[in-house]
């Protein structure tokens, strides 16, 4: 099992910073990729960026440019570096982990609201 605990989430304005972390413990040796996903109301859950363990990373085309998805293998940690932020980034965020065995993870989300 990993257990995923986010952190960094709040209110901000728009134009604003945030990051998000995301430290994963228990069997991290079997973890591979590293991501992050958002939720907006009344909408489906998205992938927002991504990072594998060698440090391959993608975002989507509605954040390229404006987040930056990190890892610090040492600490376990993933990071979320959200620049620029708007209103529609508002959402709650989760942290996602997807083990070599395949096995996916979730972290209990964290509350991004931005106001304009």
């Amino acid at each position: 099992q990993v257990q995923l605990v986010e952190s960094g989430g709040g209110l901000m304005q728009a134009g604003g910073s945030l990051r998000l972390s995301c430290a994963a413990s228990g069997r991290t040796f079997s973890i591979n990729a590293m991501n992050w996903y958002r939720q907006a109301p009344g909408k489906e859950r998205e992938l927002v960026a991504s990072i594998t363990s060698g440090g391959v990373t993608n975002a989507a085309a509605s954040v390229k440019g404006r987040f930056t998805i990190s890892r610090d293998i040492a600490k376990n940690t993933v990071y979320l570096q959200m620049n620029s932020l708007k209103p529609e980034d508002t959402a709650v965020y989760y942290c996602n982990v997807l083990a070599w065995d395949f096995r996916e993870y979730w972290g209990q989300g964290t509350q991004v609201t931005v106001s304009s």
